[in-house]
């Protein structure tokens, strides 16, 4: 460690610097939870973060009450307007680690509501499925998980 805070040109604090272990159990914060996970793709642990499920039901629940029937007088484009302020503002401060999971269901969920909210709206209570497929949804909703593509990322 020592010659490699000398190459970056650093000094090493003798009375300050310790060996400390990761605690085996997760920690939660309000948005992420750090700690030990286990990756399916390699099959190992690693130390990292996700989001917590605390989070995610918490924007589950602003996107229930953002397309509750009560807003049903709203536009659909300010409606749709304010569930990507919504999304995107949660995507942002939860872009760390393995989102995947989590941008899948929130995407599933958002769809869903938007779809029965369109349905409410109108007043056609027919099958939703068919009456507003996907194709339809995308030209305006922002889908999270193709939202990462577009942030900088740092290449080493």
């Amino acid at each position: 460690m020592r010659t490699m805070m000398s190459q970056l040109k650093l000094t090493v604090s003798e009375e300050k610097t310790r060996l400390c272990r990761v605690p085996p159990t997760r920690s939660t914060s309000w948005i992420t939870t750090f700690g030990r996970h286990f990756s399916p793709v390699t099959e190992r642990t690693y130390l990292g973060s996700r989001p917590s499920k605390k989070s995610v039901r918490r924007v589950v629940r602003a996107v229930t009450e953002a397309t509750a029937r009560n807003t049903t007088l709203l536009n659909a484009g300010m409606l749709v307007e304010q569930l990507n302020a919504l999304l995107r503002r949660w995507a942002i401060t939860t872009v760390l680690g393995p989102v995947s999971r989590a941008y899948r269901a929130l995407d599933a969920r958002t769809t869903r509501r938007l779809r029965r909210w369109l349905c409410m709206k109108n007043k056609d209570y027919r099958t939703t499925w068919s009456r507003y497929p996907d194709a339809v949804l995308r030209h305006g909703l922002l889908r999270l998980r193709h939202f990462t593509r577009n942030l900088p990322w740092a290449t080493a």
